[in-house]
């Protein structure tokens, strides 16, 4: 159908034969991932076990779910891994982004070897930081073999500082991610600003904190989706590095849902952990819909 005043098609048929090719994707983003997110949150609802039965008992799980020691400390080990990766990812990022962005000699090596760890899976990184923070043969022990006998660093054996062990494995693995999104809002930088802030005498920091940091917001706040989604998900490292421990040091929500379905057989506790992360997800991801869509379409 046409659009009679300017003789062009109307939205609705604009682009048909993209939208037909999306059919089948939208369909299975809507009945997989719509339909079992709903399908879980309703049975967060229920009493389910092995087995899920639609048998409701209210907020009963949810009850029993803040009232879990195990699960008050996944929350809290989650909080302090999240901020403290957030802002160690975007500043180490940053950082390294802005060293490559001079022109430096073997620019390409260097970004292969920060983005390299990226490419490993949680679990090898995991069991890689296991053995470089291991007392016995790690860290702790190369630094006594050089000397000082009373050096102590076993971040993963101390409950009271074992998420840093493994925020540091977290860092090594997704730093270099950082830097490349980075790298790539700095590219995008026009030349000229540049010239223009060295002939006017501003100094490089000032550059970047007024004029380069407030340009790449964009760039930003998709990089902050990024972290703050894989904080959420975090799981493999906590299971190869420490499988929760010393105790339950170091569970965190993930590893606590899937504890509650396959080794508890409590589904329905499983699912209401579950629904509670999907609360969390949904935080990160609307105000980014927000800062992305909401005000491009107030612009227009």
């Amino acid at each position: 159908m046409a659009d009679t005043r300017n003789g062009r098609p109307s939205q609705v048929f604009r682009n048909l034969n993209s939208k037909v090719a999306s059919i089948p994707m939208v369909l299975t983003a809507s009945v997989v991932f719509v339909g079992g997110t709903i399908w879980t949150v309703i049975h967060s609802f229920t009493n389910s076990k092995l087995l899920p039965r639609l048998n409701f008992i209210g907020l009963d799980q949810y009850e029993r779910l803040w009232n879990s020691n195990k699960w008050l400390i996944s929350i809290e080990n989650l909080f302090i891994y999240g901020v403290l990766s957030l802002i160690f990812s975007l500043v180490i990022g940053f950082m390294l982004a802005a060293l490559l962005d001079q022109k430096i000699r073997f620019e390409d090596t260097f970004r292969t070897i920060f983005l390299y760890p990226f490419a490993l899976s949680f679990i090898v990184t995991g069991l890689v930081w296991q053995w470089i923070l291991n007392p016995d043969f790690g860290v702790q022990a190369v630094v006594r073999s050089l000397g000082w006998e009373s050096f102590a660093f076993d971040p993963l054996y101390n409950q009271d500082i074992v998420i840093y062990g493994i925020l540091i494995a977290g860092l090594w693995q997704g730093t270099g991610l950082v830097m490349c999104l980075m790298l790539a809002g700095l590219r995008g930088i026009d030349e000229d600003i540049w010239k223009a802030s060295r002939v006017d005498g501003i100094p490089m920091w000032k550059t970047y904190l007024f004029i380069v940091i407030p340009m790449m917001r964009p760039v930003f706040v998709t990089t902050l989706v990024i972290i703050a989604s894989g904080i959420v998900r975090v799981y493999d490292l906590v299971v190869a590095q420490t499988s929760g421990g010393p105790g339950i040091a170091s569970e965190v929500p993930a590893k606590y849902v899937y504890d509650a379905m396959f080794l508890s057989q409590n589904l329905g506790q499983g699912f209401a952990a579950s629904t509670m992360m999907l609360v969390t997800v949904l935080i990160v991801i609307v105000p980014w819909a927000y800062l992305e869509f909401g005000r491009r379409r107030h612009r227009g």
